[in-house]
């Protein structure tokens, strides 16, 4: 894989146990350091499937999937968990916050198994609870990012900037994103994909984004759209 890839796969299958056909065929999909690849597509066509299959959380697939120089079958559960928390921010369809916790202490959590994001986080702004401070107010949040305000009591949109926040930390090189705006207004859409594209060009992270929506592609360097789930999700995308 060329070191210039954050991903890279060859000839992708995938499919549930007992299936008739494949959920996910892809010859090839190639998403170089800096770069953005938004992926579109209806329900349950493999999208979340794909960004899964990327994180190293599911697992038995065909082909080869290559994430920041490592091939994901040539490393064990443990590897794949340090992988992902060293080089992978994610942004879960969920938000997948520990609602007890303040925003800020949420934010922080995406560098505490990873002594790579803290030294990433210390050269820039000398402490994660600063770094998180500066990414909640980049993201329009500074009024609520401070330990007497507990993330429970938050608007789903705010989760979603708090989710977001905490997968920059750290400048991993990719930042996968699954559905993060489909909580949120048309202007603070368009703002939070202004700002989350900012924030990976400034630190050279590679984006992959997940949304249905496909009017938000034009906001991105490539594209790639999954088919119909009735039939297989064959594509192929370089960017």
């Amino acid at each position: 894989m060329s070191t210039d890839n954050a991903i890279e796969i060859q000839q992708l299958q995938f499919s549930w146990p007992g299936a008739a056909r494949p959920l996910l065929n892809i010859p090839q999909l190639h998403l170089a350091s800096g770069s953005s690849l938004f992926i579109a597509g209806p329900s349950g066509c493999g999208k979340s499937t794909l960004l899964n299959l990327v994180a190293g959380v599911q697992s038995g697939y065909q082909g080869s999937i290559q994430v920041c120089g490592q091939s994901l079958a040539a490393l064990r559960p443990r590897q794949r968990d340090q992988l992902r928390a060293d080089r992978i921010g994610v942004i879960f369809q969920q938000f997948n916050l520990l609602p007890w916790l303040s925003p800020r202490e949420n934010v922080v959590l995406g560098c505490r198994f990873s002594p790579q994001r803290q030294q990433r986080v210390q050269a820039r702004s000398g402490s994660l609870e600063a770094e998180a401070t500066r990414l909640l107010a980049e993201l329009g949040l500074e009024r609520v990012a401070d330990s007497r305000q507990t993330t429970a009591s938050l608007s789903i949109g705010q989760q979603q900037r708090v989710a977001a926040a905490r997968a920059l930390i750290g400048s991993p090189p990719l930042i996968i994103a699954d559905e993060p705006t489909s909580a949120l207004d048309a202007n603070h859409r368009d703002r939070f994909i202004d700002l989350l594209l900012e924030e990976c060009r400034a630190n050279g992270s590679a984006l992959l984004f997940v949304s249905h929506d496909a009017a938000l592609a034009q906001h991105f360097d490539g594209s790639l759209h999954l088919g119909d789930p009735d039939h297989p999700a064959t594509g192929a995308a370089s960017c």
